[in-house]
This record gives structure tokens, sequence and C-alpha cells, in this order.
């Protein structure tokens, strides 16, 4: 059976992390494709600093030419908030015939219990737990390790405080940040 996997959250920046996660997940579960989707606005987060098409252009440059990974913008084209279920019905209607791996960070372990409809998505879902740091959670699920201490919370205060992204960042989504002037201070 194929297997896909689907990567949501708001990418505010996108970064290295994300996306060597994202491999290391389309190798060690031969998933045929990664889709990344990014959040219009996420009902457990705070509202994004950049806008929805800046992260989206920053998500495609990020992605461009990546064998295995594509973008898709459903969650952007429906009103907010951003329901992972409202995604996996719409995605599941294109890909009846694959088993769907949904993409978590370990920072969502906790509030996974409060996700729309969860026990209704655990169903229709395999959840696989993206793991960057080296702290031990405690949880159920499939985990796909790779220690990297590469935050977009730090990213966004590097910027504002005039501190360089070089090397977390690819370079196409450094030089959108820059163009769009974003994370500055005086934009929160």
């Amino acid at each position: 059976m194929r297997k896909i996997g689907i990567y949501g959250g708001t990418f505010d920046p996108i970064h290295h992390g994300h996306l060597i996660l994202a491999r290391e997940a389309l190798e060690t579960l031969e998933l045929e494709k990664v889709i990344f989707v990014p959040a219009a606005v996420s009902p457990l987060k705070e509202s994004p600093a950049a806008c929805a098409e800046v992260r989206l252009s920053m998500l495609r440059a990020a992605v461009e030419g990546e064998t295995g990974f594509t973008v898709d913008d459903c969650e952007l084209l429906r009103p907010p908030p951003s329901y992972a279920i409202d995604t996996v019905e719409e995605i599941r209607k294109r890909e009846s015939s694959a088993e769907i791996v949904y993409l978590i960070g370990e920072d969502n372990i906790a509030t996974l219990t409060r996700w729309h409809r969860v026990k209704e998505l655990q169903t229709l879902v395999r959840f696989v737990v993206l793991e960057r740091t080296s702290f031990e959670t405690k949880h159920g699920y499939e985990v796909v390790h790779r220690k990297i201490d590469i935050s977009a919370t730090d990213i966004r205060k590097r910027v504002a405080s005039g501190r360089s992204i070089r090397y977390l960042v690819p370079a196409m989504v450094e030089e959108i940040i820059r163009r769009e002037n974003l994370y500055r201070e005086n934009q929160r």
C-alpha cells in the first residue's frame, strides 16, 4: 500500500529542522511523498507573524526541486481556524488508496488531545512524532528522531535582533525574509 505523509504547521518560517526531519520521515517510513500543509491559523497557537501568502512562498521556495516533497495550500483556502481533520478528509479524497501518516512535532504531543475531532482523526491517520531534541517524551506514537536544535521562534528572534540566520533556513527563504522585511522587532 502507498504511504504518504502530511506535515502541517505554521512554518513561520520553514527551516532546515523541518526539512531534515521531513526527509528522515520520508526515507525511514518509506513514504511516497511528504505533503507540507501551511496552516492559516492554528486553533491552539499564536497567530503567525508572517502572512499566509509569504509563508506559502517561503515553503514553496524551500521544497522546490526536492524529490518527494510537495506543498498543499488547502488550509489557506478555507476559512480559519485550520483543523487537521478537515485537511486529512480533503487529501483522503485525492489519495484514497494511500495510508496517511500524519507527522507532528514533539511540541504538539501535549495538546493532541485538544485537537478538533481527534478521536475521529486517529482512525484516519497514523500519527508519527518528529523529535528534534534529546528530551524523552512519554507517548505511544512511532518516532522519527534527529537531534536538530533549530526553531522558528529562535529564527524570528535572531532576525529581530539583527543576527544571522544563514544555515538555519534555505537561502531562498532567507532572501524572502529579507525582501519582505519579516520578523523585525517593530512588527510585534
